[in-house]
């Protein structure tokens, strides 16, 4: 298929596809036939009914969305550019449906996958990988959000046993999930814990009401004398490189998905304004529109490249933690500033459910805050570029 031939989204401006391989267009033409079959004809009824689609989670799984990046125990084995394009796809359709495939596993599957004992692992990826075993990721906490190290919640030794206590908060899918990923502090650090929710002493509640990521779920979990087996830590994970590494891996997938948001929003926005007529000729004939349109779409032209170029350097082994930075921050930034102005073109009318923009903007404002806020990253970058740390 020459360049010309290639089928282009209407922001596309710069032949985006063609330096996308042909594996990796029918990967991202099989997510976007599910996401507009599945998701989309239902997601604004979801948003409003505050409802997680369980549903659909066994489609995703045979598409291999589940743990897709991780090779094994069932997982398809996609490449970092593969899983990229499929998130920009899931959350063009919602930011909670892509969350689900992040918090599933960039975060819960990846600590077992990184840091987890083989015995953890064959227990739990190919549940996982399958859609039968959901799982949570448990770093929050009420009082330690951007400062993990702050964590309260404690695991003591009792005889061979460890006993978890405390609390965590924004915990996506706690309460549906089979399997929580837990840290907590102990006298050797920070350590991880694989903690079947069916435990005595866990329990998740969601949070509610939420004006944002309404077709995902939040909770609070609170750990109760959770008692486990030695077996039950991951052996490999102390201190917080373990937890940072797996939140690297879902700041990669937002750097994608944040993007695919932005596009929903600008293909809402230049239907629309091709077909409402004011003042005898369509929106799309004034300059004003025009110009929302074009600042959209170079936005969201740079974003996909730089999502690419960070995708390619993490399967090329050479993608530096700053530079996820780069994208999270940018494309986040730029992504809710898109689903905003988007809004504008719509009018009124844009504060319905019926189109997308405001509904993607309100999730973004999750989005941009979950995995790293802005101010974090800024001062993650402000490091890299002056050798001075300035969190504290």
């Amino acid at each position: 298929m020459t360049t010309q031939e290639l089928p282009t989204d209407p922001s596309d401006l710069i032949s985006f596809d063609s330096l996308l391989t042909a594996e990796e267009l029918e990967l991202r033409k099989t997510v976007r036939e599910f996401v507009n079959a599945q998701i989309k004809p239902n997601i604004a009824q979801w948003f409003a009914d505050g409802h997680f689609p369980l549903e659909i989670v066994p489609e995703m799984a045979k598409l291999g969305l589940l743990g897709m990046h991780l090779k094994g125990y069932g997982c398809a084995g996609r490449s970092a550019v593969e899983y990229g394009l499929a998130g920009a796809e899931l959350e063009a359709g919602d930011s909670g449906l892509r969350t689900f495939v992040s918090v599933q596993g960039s975060l819960a599957m990846s600590a077992i996958y990184k840091w987890g004992s083989e015995e953890q692992k064959q227990e739990w990826l190919p549940q996982m990988a399958a859609g039968e075993a959901i799982g949570c990721f448990g770093l929050t906490e009420p009082t330690a959000g951007s400062d993990p190290s702050s964590m309260t919640t404690n695991a003591k030794r009792d005889g061979d046993d460890w006993v978890l206590n405390g609390t965590k908060r924004w915990i996506g899918l706690a309460n549906v999930a089979k399997v929580a990923v837990i840290w907590a502090q102990t006298d050797d650090g920070i350590r991880g814990f694989v903690v079947p929710t069916d435990t005595a002493g866990y329990k998740a509640t969601p949070i509610e009401p939420k004006l944002s990521m309404r077709a995902s779920i939040q909770c609070e979990i609170e750990l109760t004398d959770v008692r486990l087996p030695a077996s039950a830590m991951l052996p490999d994970a102390k201190g917080l490189r373990g937890p940072f590494s797996c939140l690297n891996e879902a700041r990669y997938g937002i750097i994608w998905g944040a993007m695919g948001a932005a596009r929903d929003s600008f293909e809402a926005a230049l239907d629309y304004s091709k077909q409402r007529m004011q003042f005898d000729k369509p929106l799309a004939g004034y300059q004003l529109t025009q110009q929302k349109l074009v600042d959209m779409a170079l936005e969201i032209n740079k974003g996909f490249l730089l999502a690419l170029q960070i995708g390619r350097m993490k399967d090329a082994g050479t993608l530096q933690n700053h530079q996820i930075s780069v994208g999270k921050l940018n494309n986040c930034r730029e992504a809710i500033a898109i689903a905003r102005e988007a809004r504008t073109i719509l009018g009124g009318n844009g504060v319905t459910l019926d189109y997308s923009p405001l509904r993607h903007a309100n999730n973004l404002e999750s989005v941009r805050t979950y995995e790293g806020t802005d101010e974090v990253h800024t001062l993650i970058l402000g490091q890299h570029l002056t050798g001075e740390p300035a969190f504290r």
